[in-house]
């Protein structure tokens, strides 16, 4: 293995997938159209999931790239049914004040296609729940120490996540009850870390229904350059 010494630390060469023009463009559109087929999906089965393969993910999205290489996140994963019906309980209690409140009657107007409530039954029944935690600094020895770009490094490590469970044949939902501090009370974080993103995770149900959505075609979400 070849290695070179850079500011006192050591690298190694780095070794990539080499392939060829047509072997990209092969790939790069195979992959697009199977990330087409991902949708967030309510209707979640209660069929079980090996945790082997749930680890898989996890540590998929834990090659992300991350401020300095903190890698500042904790990935909470759930199967016990005890903390998931406290966590629905608590998170619903936040969804009917958001939906009878807290939310302006554009937002409400905006959420009707897809056919969303403050019910989230799914929190319960998905076999496993991902609570994603950011983590706001380090404490190593009863001092604190710095991380960077938390937000922006735990929100890509969430894409990939995302992405790797649609990989791997499963199911997701993005739920972000605002506020989720219930989060750190009922799974006992510790002080440093703020709940970022909650993710059931699962196989669809057999008649599962999603929203009759366009995404946006590649003129309206890039601007190219030349």
């Amino acid at each position: 293995m070849e290695t070179k010494v850079i500011n006192g630390y050591t690298h190694l060469k780095y070794h990539g997938v080499s392939l060829e023009e047509s072997q990209m463009l092969r790939k790069a559109s195979e992959f697009h159209q199977y990330m087409e087929l991902r949708r967030s999906v309510r209707d979640i089965s209660d069929k079980p999931v090996p945790q082997e393969l749930i680890e898989h993910i996890i540590m998929t999205a834990s090659t992300s790239p991350s401020g300095a290489h903190k890698q500042p996140w904790t990935f909470c994963v759930i199967s016990n049914p005890e903390l998931k019906s406290e966590i629905r309980k608590a998170a619903e209690r936040e969804e009917y004040e958001s939906y009878n409140g807290r939310m302006s009657d554009r937002w409400l107007k905006d959420l009707e296609p897809i056919g969303t409530d403050w019910h989230k039954p799914f929190l319960e029944k998905a076999p496993w729940l991902i609570a994603v935690f950011k983590k706001a600094y380090a404490e190593i020895d009863g001092e604190k120490s710095n991380y960077y770009y938390v937000n922006e490094s735990v929100g890509i490590a969430c894409g990939m996540l995302i992405t790797a469970i649609h990989q791997a044949g499963l199911v997701t939902l993005t739920h972000t009850p605002s506020p989720m501090n219930f989060l750190t009370q009922v799974l006992q974080r510790p002080a440093n870390e703020r709940p970022f993103l909650l993710l059931p995770v699962g196989y669809p149900e057999e008649n599962a229904y999603v929203p009759d959505l366009k995404r946006k075609p590649l003129n309206e979400v890039a601007a190219f350059y030349s």
